[in-house]
């Protein structure tokens, strides 16, 4: 399975070089994730972003003036179009990319003021990985600053399916190579390890209108695909509002 899944995003990465769609299609759902992750960057802040891919997202944080931005992604092909885009934008003093494994990642303790894990935990193969995983992520974080954890969870994608089945569309899935998050689990984990936290929805009513709303449109085989101006109009809905449980 851990072979498998390298192999798509190695694909991905070759495919779509400097692209957002390297990471994910969505070029909507990815902004609102860039806006939200702006918000935690302090000036000066020194940022890990693990599952970087090739550095669509990462780049936009340089608008908030960090210190530095490392990011790390276990896809060679993701890593090398982010250090060629590093040369092309002259950030080679601000910005660094590396090969890396989020379950055993290469910094010393303490060292990043946030780090972001970004759709990446989804690609471990269970449970038991992702708790290592973050352990990593708050290992190399500074007391005091920031683990953001922008991944896709369970238990709104049965509530969209709850949703979809009412009107007799097919059920969204996990790919092969994602294993959601469950919020129950990750609750009581991080409640046990008395760690405090926020789940904060950035992408609900989004989902709720991509996911669903647009698929009930008389017309909709004329707005297929996410970049499509009916998804525009769900995305500047999210800007100004959200709620549900459905991102």
């Amino acid at each position: 399975m851990e072979d498998y899944i390298k192999e798509f995003w190695e694909n991905q990465g070759k495919t779509f070089k400097n692209s957002h769609k390297a990471s994910w299609g969505d070029e909507y759902a990815i902004a609102l994730e860039i806006k939200e992750i702006c918000n935690h960057i302090n000036e000066n802040d020194d940022v890990l972003d693990v599952g970087c891919a090739n550095g669509y997202s990462s780049f936009f944080y340089n608008k908030c003036n960090p210190n530095s931005v490392t990011g790390v992604d276990f896809a060679a092909n993701m890593i090398y179009h982010a250090k060629e885009k590093t040369k092309k934008l002259n950030l080679e003093n601000k910005f660094s990319f590396y090969e890396g494994d989020i379950r055993n990642l290469s910094f010393p303790n303490s060292e990043f003021d946030l780090s972001v894990s970004t759709r990446v935990l989804i690609n471990l193969r269970n449970w038991d990985e992702q708790k290592v995983a973050i352990k990593e992520l708050l290992r190399v974080t500074k007391n005091g600053g920031k683990v953001l954890l922008s991944e896709a969870f369970y238990e709104p994608l049965v509530l969209l399916n709850s949703m979809r089945k009412l009107v007799k569309l097919k059920p969204l899935y996990e790919h092969d190579f994602n294993r959601y998050l469950k919020k129950s689990k990750l609750e009581q984990f991080l409640e046990k390890n008395e760690y405090s936290y926020e789940c904060k929805e950035i992408s609900s009513l989004y989902y709720l209108g991509s996911r669903f709303l647009r698929e009930l449109i008389t017309d909709y085989d004329s707005y297929e695909g996410y970049s499509n101006p009916i998804n525009k109009q769900f995305f500047e809905l999210e800007e100004k509002y959200n709620g549900g449980g459905f991102g």
